[in-house]
C-alpha cells in the first residue's frame, strides 16, 4: 500500500501527457484478455457451430431473440 502511495505522489509529478500515458498504459494492462478463458470460449463456440451446422440444434429467428420486425 504504501509503495501504492509512493507511486501515485511521483505520478503527479509527471508532465500531463506523462500521466496520461501512465494512465493508459496501466489501463490497457487491466483490459488484457486471459488467455486461458478465451481459448475455452473459442472452444466452445466452434463447438455450438459445428453442433448447428451439424443440425444438432435449432436456430431462433431474430424477430423472436429481440421481440421485434427487422
Amino acid at each position: 500500500m504504501e509503495n501504492s502511495k509512493l507511486l501515485l505522489e511521483k505520478a503527479l509529478l509527471l508532465k500531463p501527457q506523462d500521466r496520461f500515458l501512465l494512465l493508459e498504459g496501466l489501463i490497457r494492462s487491466l483490459d488484457e484478455p486471459n488467455k486461458e478463458i478465451e481459448a475455452i470460449w473459442n472452444e466452445e463456440a466452434a463447438k455450438r457451430l459445428r453442433a448447428h451446422r451439424e443440425g444438432k440444434t435449432q436456430g431462433i429467428p431474430l424477430e423472436n431473440v429481440f421481440g421485434q420486425e427487422v
